[in-house]
Parts: structure tokens; sequence; C-alpha cells
């Protein structure tokens, strides 16, 4: 027996398609899908900066339709660094003109990456510059006084990423920087000097053309004045040494690339803000002694597994200070290395 009416029976029900509500997707048209476009047609371009976000790259570099190009980076590329020197592939609107914004949903393959934690225990680096081949450390001979240790550790981040260090000492006028400059005696290290009156800028200049090189230094030392006397246009802030504290006041805050032009052709100069520290725990261990290229060689002797700390047994470089054979800066130069290797010893 039905509940139903005897002629709602022989009624079938009727449908329409309007009947159907389907909620719609808040985020988007269409569902999201994992697949990418493979953007064939990106544009290959060097990235000089960022700011807030937004990337100022290199469009048709060398070309005579060089441009500067606005880009923001692409949903997928947010846990990817960009950081200046990357070569981007940028889609979009890559005319450079105003108000207009290009896209990069990509990073070339990197031929270096210059790396620095917060300190030498801390595992997560932060990445500074991308494809440099060379790093050029800006110290001064006093005010601020140079660190000697400071400029280890920038040798051994150089050696780390397989970039070639070059060596600024800048305010001689100040201070004779002899005894400075004895710390590196046997380091495969160029050295220039300069002085107010007198900055080699023509030797400098010699040594960018045709590389990338990135400027490093502790804040105060001269780095930006030495970046705007290369690069005249580049307007980089300069700023005094704190005559209470003996430290440099930060001017540069963002790291930006600039194209070095010189009788003898072009080079990038990547200048970065001044840094008090620079720490190294994600440098590799085996990578420490070959910054100390002096002390390497004499290592070759050391047995196999040592440790060159002071209670490593039969230590030829230990020996070969204690002997004397390393003159009056090898102990220095040992107690640094010993220094860097214990702090890695405890991780």
């Amino acid at each position: 027996m039905s509940w139903l009416e005897p002629d709602d029976e022989d009624d079938e029900p009727e449908f329409d398609e309007e009947d159907v509500r389907v909620r719609p997707n808040p985020k988007a048209n269409r569902p999201r899908t994992k697949r990418r476009p493979k953007h064939t047609d990106a544009t290959i371009a060097r990235v000089l900066g960022v700011d807030r976000g937004r990337y100022t790259v290199l469009v048709d570099e060398n070309l005579p339709t060089e441009r500067p190009v606005s880009a923001v980076r692409a949903r997928e590329l947010r846990k990817t660094p960009i950081v200046t020197g990357d070569r981007a592939r940028v889609v979009g609107d890559t005319s450079g003109d105003e108000g207009t914004l290009a896209r990069i949903v990509g990073i070339e393959e990197r031929t270096s990456l210059l790396r620095r934690s917060a300190d030498d225990t801390d595992q997560v680096e932060r990445v500074i510059v991308a494809n440099a081949d060379q790093m050029l450390i800006v110290v001064a001979a006093a005010d601020p006084e140079p660190r000697p240790r400071l400029v280890d550790r920038y040798l051994v981040a150089a050696l780390d990423a397989g970039i070639r260090p070059l060596l600024v000492v800048t305010k001689t006028d100040l201070a004779d920087p002899s005894e400075f400059l004895a710390h590196f005696d046997g380091v495969d290290l160029e050295v220039f000097t300069s002085r107010q009156d007198d900055m080699p800028l023509e030797r400098i200049g010699q040594a960018l053309v045709g590389h990338s090189t990135v400027f490093v230094g502790h804040s105060g030392v001269g780095k930006s004045t030495l970046v705007n006397a290369l690069v005249p246009t580049a307007g980089r802030a300069t700023g005094d040494v704190n005559e209470v504290t003996g430290r440099g006041r930060h001017t540069s805050s963002s790291t930006v690339s600039l194209r070095y032009r010189g009788e003898g052709g072009t080079g990038w100069v990547i200048d970065t803000p001044g840094v008090r520290s620079f720490g190294l725990g994600h440098v590799d261990p085996a990578n420490i002694l070959a910054a100390f290229t002096d002390l390497a060689e004499i290592a070759e002797d050391c047995p196999r597994g040592c440790t060159h700390l002071p209670d490593a047994p039969d230590c030829a470089i230990v020996e070969a200070v204690a002997e004397g054979r390393l003159g009056p800066r090898g102990a220095a130069r040992l107690d640094s290395l010993q220094r860097l290797l214990a702090t890695f010893a405890d991780r």
C-alpha cells in the first residue's frame, strides 16, 4: 500500500540544470592544478636588486635593446630565494615602460652562491649573492681597527663558494697596514692599498673587468665610498664611524648590482650592506683549511684524519709553528685556523 495518491504514482519528477546549485571556487574560476606552464618563451634577465618585493632585472644584457624591467616573483617561487646576481626567467611585459610589471617564473642554475649564517652554530643560511666569481674584501687600516679574524671568515666563505678573494685596505693615510697584512703572508691573495688622496681605482678596475665581484666589509671601512668612486652613478650612501663605539654606521641597506665601465671593458660590482659578523654555520669544515693556503701546504704532511687542533698528535702545522718555520706571524695564523676548526668540532 502506498502513501502516494494514485495520480502521483504516474507522474515523473521534472528536473532542470538550473535547479542544480554548485558552490563556486572562492579563489579562482577553475580548480587549481599542480601542472605549471613551461614558459618556453621566457626571457633570461639579470637580477640587479630587490626592494619591498619588487625586483629590478636587466633584459637583453649587452645588446642595444638592454633595459631595466620591474618584476615580481611568481606564486610557485614563493619558497625559492631570488637574490642579486641570479639569472631569472621572466615573462609578461618586459618592455620596461613606466607602470609595467613582468613576472619571474624561474631561476637558471647558479655557478656560485655566497652565503652566511647568523652564527657558527646556526645551520640556517642567508643567501647574499649568486653567480659572483670574485669577492673584494674591504678593510680599513684604522678607524675602525682592522679585524684579521673577520677577514679569515670572509676567505673561508669565498673558498667554500668557489669565489676568488681580493683585499683592499683603505685609510692607509691614518695607519700603516703592514702589521695587519703580515697576518696573511703566504695566502694567495691580491692586495690593494688605498688612501684618501690616492685611491688605486685603475688597478682595482682592471681586476673587475670581465668579472662579477661582490664587495664585502665591516661597516665604516669605506666600502661605499670605493663603490661610488668606481661607479660614479652608484649614489651609494656613505657614513662616518661612531666616535663613542668606534664602530661604523650602517649606510647601505640592500644588495645591488652596478655595472663598472673601465678602459679595459666592463664588469659587475655587487655592493652589500656592511656586517659586523659573518657566521659560517653552512660551511663544509673541510673547506676551512683551504682558506689558509700557507698552512694547507704544510698540512699535507699531517697524519690521516688530523684535526690540526692544539691536542692533535704529530700535527705538521703545530710542529712548524713551534719550530718557528712560519715566521713571527705563524702562531697567529694557526690560532685563527684552530678557532674556526674548534667551533665546527663542537657542532
